[in-house]
């Protein structure tokens, strides 16, 4: 696993949770939770390679 993804993860979450509580203090509860799920959605698509790569490994510990 790379630095460089684990720093990416961490900065969208701070970009995603401030940007929850900004919408969530105004009033705005839908466009927080928007926000959320494309910030889960965001950081899933950046760990396809890597989740990809521990079931492969996986399979073959296993010999499947």
């Amino acid at each position: 696993m790379d630095t460089s993804l684990i720093l990416k993860v961490v900065g969208i979450g701070l970009l995603v949770s401030v940007s929850c509580q900004i919408l969530t203090k105004s009033g705005r509860d839908e466009q927080a939770m928007l926000v959320t799920l494309s910030g889960v959605i965001i950081v899933l698509l950046m760990m396809v390679g890597e989740i990809s790569e521990l079931l492969l490994k996986i399979r073959e510990l296993f010999g499947l």
